[in-house]
Formats: structure tokens, sequence, C-alpha cells
């Protein structure tokens, strides 16, 4: 089984930054294709990035392309969301996503295609 835990959620001002990042257990964490989702009030869960196993190779929802970046150090089995030029509809809890069997690229743009999921991080953006 694999536990995913985030942290690095916070309030930040419109045009800041922030990372979240993702601590996996586990020692199979280099298998898994990992992704980042968030959901606002009263939205459905959405794709917001993704990186494959090495980190050779990553994936983003076309809003936050150029501004976020996702990266991952499989040595410390963590992922990473850094977030430039933070805007209010930013605004979500953050939910990080592992998945063994996806290839990156192909599949992951749907919250049930990942069977691993922490318990999320809230970011608050204000105007």
């Amino acid at each position: 089984q694999v536990q995913l835990v985030e942290s690095g959620g916070g309030l930040v001002q419109a045009g800041g930054s922030l990372r979240v990042s993702c601590v996996a257990s586990g020692r199979t964490f280099s298998l898994s294709v990992m992704a980042w989702f968030r959901q606002g009030p009263g939205e459905e869960r959405s794709f917001v990035a993704q990186i494959s196993r090495t980190g050779g190779s990553t994936y983003y929802a076309e809003s936050v392309r150029g501004r976020f970046t996702i990266s991952r150090d499989n040595a410390k089995n963590t992922v990473y969301l850094q977030m430039n030029s933070l805007k209010p509809a930013n605004t979500a809890v953050y939910y990080c996503a592992a998945d063994r069997l996806l290839t990156a690229g192909v599949g992951g743009n749907k919250a049930d295609e990942y069977g691993y999921w922490g318990q999320g991080t809230q970011v608050t953006v204000d105007s």
C-alpha cells in the first residue's frame, strides 16, 4: 500500500508563489506515475500536472502551463508542484495522486485513473 502526504499549502497574495510537496511511503515510489489535481469549492476534482516515473516527461493542464512546474525526487520519495504567478482562481485543495499502471502522457488526466491519493493541502490566493 502507498500513503501520500501533502504539505506546503497556505495563504498567498495574487502574483505570489508557493511550492507544495507530496511524500510517499513505501519503496516503490519510482514505479509510480505521479500527478497533482485540484478541487475548488463546488467543483469536480480536475487535473493540474503529471510527471513520468523518471521525471523526464511532464504534462500540464493548459490553465497552468508556463506558471506551474511539477518535479520529483525519487531518492526522497517526493513530488513537488511549484506554483508561480498565482491567481485567486487557483484557490483550491491540491491533491497528490499516484498510480503504477499508467503511462505518462497517455493516460492519467482523470481522477479515477489513480489508485492512491493524499489528503490534500489547501491553497488560498488573496486578491
